[in-house]
């Protein structure tokens, strides 16, 4: 405080600027470049301009500090100088007068000190500064680097709105692009009904999964109206198919594949009947009344091998008679729909056929075929209380008169229905009726599609078609059967 007021006094007098003129130049540039600023920003310069001034107003601050410094540092050692001579003076003093010198006496030599301690300021360059002035600087340097960085974040949201604006633009411009290729692109696919493999099933395919899907399903649905056109021209149609003896179906058989199909009879006995409501590994992906049907998702090498399981009840039919018309070909085309045509390429017993069929094409996929062993057995209880099961296998093979062509895709499968019927006995003496059995059925089917089909397809085609086949069958039994004597 001491220094401040005589630097306030003494030394920011007009005479003490005049001998200074290189801190008056000092204050009169930055008083000049705030001004400028000023100017320049309502001019609006540009960013760069902008930080050049700051960087100019940080090199006058960064002068003033320093010549703050330099005098305060003077100050500071010519201080510490007039200690050790005053405390020289006192005792050259004590040894010449022992006696206690006055309070004036004393004031007198310490303003001398002081005086003292100016001169040495003077005679080392340290000249008085003018503290308003500088204040004055300080507060319009500090106003202008306010105002220019003021000035910078109104041109950064300026450029910033207008980056806003091209990114709009651009965006609505790709918006419109990508409308125009879609409508492109689905011409293109109008096209495609007439040829173009580029189109069709394959690993370089140019339809999406959602495409594949949607076209499939509008296949799908134009098959089943035609379906229901010809439903009735169908049952009108009497096929009398001939029943052979119960033996027969007892019997394992002599031909070539006999020890096939009594590992897969007994396979399908023993893990397809199995429950899966508790398993976690398989997925209730329908229910509807009686009928549930329950997937487990595995796929190998991209292609989806799903094991499906539905379990049913039907009334009114035995597991005979149902097993009977799955397996019968005669009556093969009045319930199934997805079958193109098919031969019988050998008969290998009376309950075991070679079937060679081909399915149906649904446009974008492939057409697919199968060539397959079917086979009926009934497999008698282990005790009176239980009933009997019957079942009807169908899994692939391979046979020299039906070798694979480039025309379809061969698909393999290993297929089971099995039936069981229960029998609720009349009251009284009153014979059995179809009232008074209830079929059990479990189907299984594991199937390899082959080809190129996405999976979401392959899996929602799979959840749509199985319980739609199931429902149909089981019907058309119950219509065939409805008056006919029960065939246990």
């Amino acid at each position: 405080m001491l220094f401040m007021r005589r630097a306030e006094s003494g030394y920011g007098s007009e005479s003490s600027l005049r001998r200074h003129g290189s801190m008056l130049s000092l204050t009169s540039a930055t008083s000049g470049y705030s001004a400028t600023s000023t100017s320049s920003f309502k001019k609006g310069h540009s960013l760069r301009e902008k930080l050049a001034e700051m960087e100019t107003f940080r090199d006058i601050l960064c002068r003033q500090v320093d010549t703050l410094q330099k005098y305060f540092d003077a100050c500071a050692d010519a201080v510490s100088k007039d200690e050790l001579q005053r405390d020289k003076i006192v005792e050259d003093d004590e040894d010449d007068f022992p006696t206690t010198r006055s309070d004036g006496e004393f004031l007198h030599n310490h303003n001398g000190s002081r005086e003292k301690l100016f001169q040495s300021l003077s005679t080392k360059g340290i000249n008085g500064i003018d503290f308003k002035g500088e204040a004055i600087t300080f507060k319009a340097t500090t106003a202008g680097i306010l105002a220019t960085l003021s000035h910078c974040i109104d041109l950064m949201m300026k450029r910033e709105d207008s980056w806003q604006r091209r990114l709009d633009k651009e965006t609505e411009k790709r918006r419109r692009i990508e409308e125009a290729y879609k409508t492109a692109l689905s011409e293109l696919k109008k096209k495609s009904h007439f040829g173009g493999p580029d189109y069709e099933e394959g690993p370089n395919s140019l339809i999406n999964e959602d495409e594949f899907f949607d076209a499939v399903e509008a296949a799908l649905d134009r098959q089943d109206k035609i379906e229901e056109q010809t439903h009735t021209e169908k049952s009108r149609v009497h096929r009398p198919s001939p029943m052979p003896s119960a033996d027969v179906y007892s019997t394992m058989g002599t031909h070539r594949f006999a020890e096939k199909v009594e590992e897969m009879v007994q396979s399908h006995m023993t893990y397809s009947l199995q429950d899966v409501g508790g398993d976690a590994n398989w997925q209730l992906v329908v229910e509807e009344g009686e009928m549930k049907v329950y997937r487990r998702e595995v796929e190998e090498n991209g292609i989806v091998l799903d094991p499906l399981k539905a379990t049913h009840a039907v009334k009114g039919v035995t597991g005979h008679e149902v097993c009977h018309y799955f397996w019968d070909t005669n009556v093969r085309n009045d319930w199934e729909t997805t079958v193109e045509n098919f031969n019988i390429v050998e008969t290998l017993s009376d309950n075991a056929i070679i079937v060679y069929q081909t399915h149906k094409r649904v446009w974008p996929a492939s057409q697919r075929d199968v060539l397959y062993l079917s086979a009926i057995r009934k497999i008698l209880a282990n005790n009176e209380n239980d009933p009997d099961t019957w079942i009807v296998c169908n899994f692939s093979v391979d046979h020299d008169n039906a070798q694979p062509s480039s025309r379809c895709v061969r698909a393999k499968i290993n297929i089971a229905m099995i039936c069981q019927t229960l029998v609720s006995p009349p009251e009284g003496d009153r014979a059995i009726s179809r009232d008074n059995i209830l079929c059990k059925i479990t189907y299984v089917a594991n199937v390899n599609p082959g080809g190129w089909a996405p999976a979401s397809v392959l899996r929602a085609v799979a959840k749509r078609e199985y319980p739609k086949f199931l429902k149909r069958f089981t019907s058309y039994v119950q219509e065939k059967t409805a008056g006919k004597p029960i065939l246990f």
